[in-house]
């Protein structure tokens, strides 16, 4: 609001001291290169990660939901090698940690670079479904978590899919592109635990 205001009153400036019929002088010329200058400066700053995001609304969206997945399956896949009692769900809950983390270490660049936030800590769905888990232990707990797993894989498959083949950010279509084989095999992996569970 402050810039804008700034670059309101330059023109406005510019404009006074340009007089009707005179032709331009030392002086006007320089107050109007100083009001594309601030313009300029302006622009760049919001554009290089300040708080307005030009990215395309289902891309925010995308940017969103996948934020907050990735912190749900480091959270939940830490959460279950505490709890989990199967070593095939402690080795799974490990590998969720493993690849997530790296996902949202290539993630938080891009959402930072865009002025998209990241989230700090779970909330809606996210965070009732790690309450929920958090009550649980043992083979109960193994069930629910894996069952979580697996439903939230289907999601993000079809979520990163779609971003992939039609998203309009190329830096957040690029990620949804390359993070997608490893969030499918997430899913298979969790899969074949059900598959296996007694």
């Amino acid at each position: 609001m402050k810039v804008c205001a700034t670059i309101a009153l330059l023109a406005l400036f510019a404009g006074c001291g340009e007089k009707a019929g005179q032709p331009e002088t030392e002086t006007t010329a320089s107050t109007a290169t100083t009001s594309e200058t601030t313009t300029t400066i302006a622009e760049n700053a919001t554009a290089s990660g300040g708080t307005v995001s030009t990215v395309p609304p289902a891309d925010k969206e995308f940017a969103s939901k996948a934020g907050e997945g990735n912190l749900a399956e480091i959270q939940m896949g830490q959460l279950a090698l505490q709890k989990a009692s199967s070593a095939g769900v402690k080795a799974f809950a490990q590998r969720m940690v493993t690849d997530h983390t790296a996902i949202g270490e290539r993630f938080k660049p891009i959402a930072t670079a865009k002025g998209l936030a990241t989230p700090a800590e779970l909330s809606g769905d996210a965070k009732a479904a790690y309450d929920h888990l958090s009550s649980l232990s043992g083979a109960e707990f193994d069930k629910a978590y894996i069952g979580h797993m697996v439903e939230d894989h289907q999601e993000d498959v079809a979520l990163f899919t779609t971003e992939g083949g039609s998203g309009g950010d190329a830096d957040l279509r690029g990620f949804a592109t390359e993070t997608l084989p490893t969030i499918r095999e997430h899913l298979k992996l969790a899969l074949e635990l059900i598959a296996r569970s007694p």
